[in-house]
């Protein structure tokens, strides 16, 4: 084994290569060949080492008028590697990158593997140094680092180059010398060298690569520094830009001064340069936070010192690389809610618009995931409209690349509905039915989501619905049985107008796909359209024949026979068929008032089953074929008294209705309900009256002497018989006058206090249903019926905390 003393000298053999263009930069890359051979006492060799290398010249001032002949002397004589015999190939290749156009990032035309993570940080200028550094060496490069400050850049160079190999990161991290020395050389002189900076963060960035080297990093305070740094650039580049403004505004004001153009001009050269190098040092200092970030305490430490703000103000950059790795940042912020309060006070949406899109697909795509996780939030939802993100968005689902992200921003939008016109606006329709239409038996589960949603506006589902769209739509779901695409159809179904005729057609394979029962979501879904077809026009009762859907509806009504969702449907239907005169008497006739009067008992806890029952009445109130069955022969009327003070306001109103009615046609409910209105309208003055006792005093002749004519207690006689209780027209005999009020005036004025909530001119329209949703928790009302139903949620990502949902870590929203 050769020893140390052994070793004389080493020889080191430089040997040029081929030399070539470099395939996106305006540089020419120089191959090389270095030989070092370390030779013993006599001269003769004991140890040698090969290794190809490269070197690259930047020629970024080449253009189309330079002189390629110079220019190809100059590179020659600075750069030893090329020989002089080479300057033709030179010329020529200079003439090559001369005339070669200018690419841009590359452009995804199909499906390609975007990088769910930035690319390391390039080399800066203070980097690239033609020695190639040595393990064994690093105390000469450590000596180095006290020399003056262009060696103390050529130490962190070399050093740097040690450390972007993963095998000599221990052995350096075990030398606490150099690690000591760096710490201390960035703290005292980042500011007098760009480059020194950045070389030294990135030495620390190659370490930060590993977690088992986080405590040492955290220990020297690396990641206070680095914001330090970064906050200092940050102050130093709204200079540079105020300064170059000025001089820009001058030139521009005196346009014939020419020494005030040419000042500009090297200015903003320069400041290119200085642009340049610093958003290496920023790239690399955010990169190395992001890395001591996967510590969550080490995060919230960083929100505190205003990571947030510093990030979104570098947002204004144009480095591809540099943006990739703040969007990633802050995609990783975004999922707290304290960050992305911040994010929207800081204009975010605003800054992201010139993103979306770019050319660079990465970057695009990175964007995309950072909108997603902010679309949670309403407010932010609005701000992408309001800056003109949504047909920008929509325009990108023909982009496969960023086609599912897009798609689930489109939902958070879609799920406001003052939104959803908002797609009328856009391309969104054509692309969303092509999609759907050609995709396969199992399309993607956020576009339907998307559907469903845009279905339930009106003039969407008019769209939707033109030409041969419905069409289209019902096919494919007959011959897929697509519970979720029905759902579209059945949220189409649902708009009053031309587009609800267009379903008269398809009522043929509805109700039969309704009576098969095969598929229990699908024929759900098929029964509430046809619950939604209130046309005037057509023949309910040639329905209910033709398809013998009586017994069907009988059997579904009966209690415990079929689920509540299935239920509430049923009801729906019966409603819609009551307005029929003909159909109201068939199923009058067939015993299903006394079938609904049932499964108002047993559902008194379903607000949406009760709500439908009592329009079922209400419609069947109407006829006058029914109006006599509802009012003698069932105790309707009783249940709709009862039900008339509920603490749902759409029971309320129904019942107000249909009592309405009722008393119109029968004096005696009409007394009866009268009696009610009141009793409910004093219910606090009649409780106070009436739990007087005889007791209250010892003597109840103190208070109720015994004279004639003394009435006795008010709670031994109905208080209806007391109307000088609350009259003020009555004779001596307490009595009233009939010239005091009139049956007109009596209810006028009753009606004209309005006590209860019932309003005689508004027209009775059909109460809202949430179609397709069933009941899973309840809050127990006066009657003991809940009052939050339970949303079934086709597509939807989150209920509940948006913040924390599990689900989007299927798609790597974190």
């Amino acid at each position: 084994m050769m020893q140390a003393e052994d070793a004389r000298y080493l020889k080191r053999k430089v040997k040029g290569g081929s030399i070539d263009v470099h395939p996106t930069e305006k540089a020419l890359v120089v191959n090389y060949e270095l030989e070092a051979t370390i030779l013993g006492e006599m001269g003769d060799p004991m140890l040698g080492e090969r290794k190809e290398c490269q070197k690259i010249i930047r020629v970024k001032g080449l253009h189309e008028n330079s002189d390629l002949s110079t220019l190809a002397k100059e590179i020659i004589e600075k750069c030893k590697l090329i020989h002089p015999s080479k300057l033709p190939e030179v010329e020529q290749l200079l003439y090559y990158l001369q005339n070669r156009k200018e690419t841009a990032p590359p452009k995804a035309s199909g499906k390609t593997k975007l990088s769910d993570k930035p690319g390391d940080p390039a080399f800066s200028d203070g980097s690239e140094i033609n020695e190639v550094a040595n393990i064994n060496d690093v105390d000469d490069y450590l000596e180095m680092l006290y020399e003056e400050l262009p060696e103390k850049v050529k130490g962190c160079a070399l050093i740097l180059q040690l450390a972007r190999n993963p095998d000599n990161l221990e052995e350096l991290f075990q030398n606490e010398t150099v690690v000591s020395a760096l710490v201390r050389l960035l703290r005292e002189e980042w500011k007098r060298s760009t480059d020194l900076a950045t070389n030294i963060i990135y030495i620390f960035f190659c370490f930060s690569s590993f977690s088992s080297f986080h405590a040492v990093i955290l220990h020297f305070k690396m990641g206070t520094l680095c914001m330090t740094i970064i906050q200092h650039e940050l102050k130093k580049h709204e200079l540079w830009q105020d300064e170059l403004n000025k001089k820009k505004k001058a030139a521009d004001t005196d346009k014939n001064n020419t020494k005030l153009r040419d000042d500009y001009e090297k200015s903003l050269k320069k400041y290119e340069g200085l642009v340049r190098k610093q958003e290496q040092l920023l790239r690399v200092s955010y990169y190395l936070l992001l890395n001591l970030a996967e510590d969550l305490s080490v995060e919230l430490k960083m929100r505190n010192k205003g990571v947030v703000k510093m990030l979104v103000n570098t947002l204004d950059r144009n480095n591809f690389e540099l943006l990739i790795l703040v969007v990633s940042f802050l995609k990783k912020l975004s999922i707290f809610i304290e960050n992305k309060k911040e994010m929207v006070d800081l204009n975010i949406v605003e800054k992201l618009t010139k993103l979306i899109p770019c050319d660079h697909e990465d970057l695009l795509n990175i964007t995309i995931r950072l909108l997603l996780n902010l679309s949670f939030d309403p407010d932010i939802r609005s701000k992408i409209i309001k800056y003109g993100l949504l047909p920008k968005l929509v325009n990108l689902l023909t982009n496969e690349n960023h086609r599912l992200m897009v798609l689930c921003i489109l939902y958070h939008i879609s799920m406001d509905d003052k939104a959803k016109s908002m797609f009328t606006f856009t391309d969104c329709f054509p692309i969303v039915m092509k999609l759907l239409l050609e995709s396969p038996e199992t399309p993607d589960i956020e576009l339907l989501a998307l559907c469903i949603n845009l279905a339930s506006n009106k003039r969407a589902a008019q769209i939707i619905c033109e030409g041969q769209g419905l069409k289209l739509l019902m096919k494919r779901a007959f011959k897929f049985k697509d519970p979720l695409l029905i759902k579209m159809i059945r949220n189409l179904s649902q708009h009053s107008g031309p587009t609800k005729n267009l379903f008269i057609d398809y009522i043929p394979d509805l109700c039969s796909h309704v009576l098969d029962w095969d598929n229990e979501e699908f024929s759900l879904e098929c029964l509430g359209i046809l619950g939604n077809l209130t046309i005037p026009e057509l023949d309910y009762e040639l329905i209910l024949k033709e398809y013998n859907l009586i017994p069907w509806i009988k059997g579904k009504l009966q209690s415990g026979s079929a689920e509540d969702d299935v239920v509430l449907d049923v009801v729906i239907l019966v409603g819609t068929v009551c307005s029929d005169d003909a159909c109201a008497k068939l199923l009058a006739d067939s015993n299903i008032i006394h079938l609904l009067i049932e499964l108002l008992n047993a559902k008194q806890e379903d607000d949406e089953v009760v709500c439908q029952i009592v329009y079922v009445f209400y419609q069947m109130i109407f006829h006058e074929a029914t109006r006599e069955i509802i009012i003698k022969e069932t105790q309707a009327p009783a249940y709709l008294i009862d039900l008339m003070h509920d603490k749902n306001a759409e029971i309320r109103s129904v019942c107000d209705n249909t009592l309405d009615m009722i008393g119109e046609f029968d004096e005696e409910w009409a007394t009866k309900i009268q009696l009610e209105k009141f009793r409910w309208h004093n219910s606090q003055w009649l409780e106070m009256v009436e739990s007087r006792q005889v007791d209250e005093f010892a003597d109840p002749s103190y208070m109720y002497p015994d004279e004639p004519g003394f009435d006795p207690y008010l709670q031994d006689a109905d208080i209806l018989d007391r109307p000088d209780l609350f009259y003020e027209g009555y004779d001596n005999t307490g009595h009233l006058t009939p010239e005091y009020i009139d049956d007109a005036g009596m209810y006028s004025d009753f009606y004209s206090q309005q006590p209860y909530g019932y309003e005689p001119d508004d027209p009775y329209v059909r109460p809202e249903a949430h179609l397709g949703f069933i009941r899973d928790a309840h809050q127990g009302d006066l009657y003991g019926r809940g009052m939050d139903p339970y949303e079934q949620d086709y597509g939807q990502y989150v209920n509940g905390d948006q913040e924390k949902s599990p689900m989007y870590r299927d798609y790597g929203y974190r």
